[in-house]
């Protein structure tokens, strides 16, 4: 998902766009941890990058993403550049130690 999102909505509160921004960014979430992963893959990851724009968006961790949104809209942008971009994810396997 590639999007930019504009705070300024006639007749509605930038309070109230920014809650439906995040609201549509988690269901898009939900929406692709659904689907079938690839074989081996452990999980669903996501690549995310948050901005006024596509060029001055920046890497930000998923579970980060409505602090990032915050964030975008105090530095007084209008707009908010959002791109999500879905991955398998695989786990780290932690080697065993010997217990003595």
């Amino acid at each position: 998902m590639k999007k930019t999102f504009s705070v300024e909505v006639e007749g509605k509160k930038p309070a109230r766009v920014v809650d439906s921004i995040k609201h549509e960014l988690n269901k898009y979430l939900k929406r692709e941890r659904r689907k079938k992963l690839p074989d081996g893959a452990d999980f669903r990851d996501f690549d995310c990058r948050i901005g006024a724009t596509s060029e001055t968006a920046v890497v930000a961790h998923v579970s980060k993403l409505s602090q990032a949104i915050d964030a975008v809209i105090e530095n007084g942008s209008l707009t908010v550049y959002v791109e999500i971009l879905s991955k398998p994810g695989f786990r780290n396997k932690n080697p065993k130690t010997k217990a003595e």
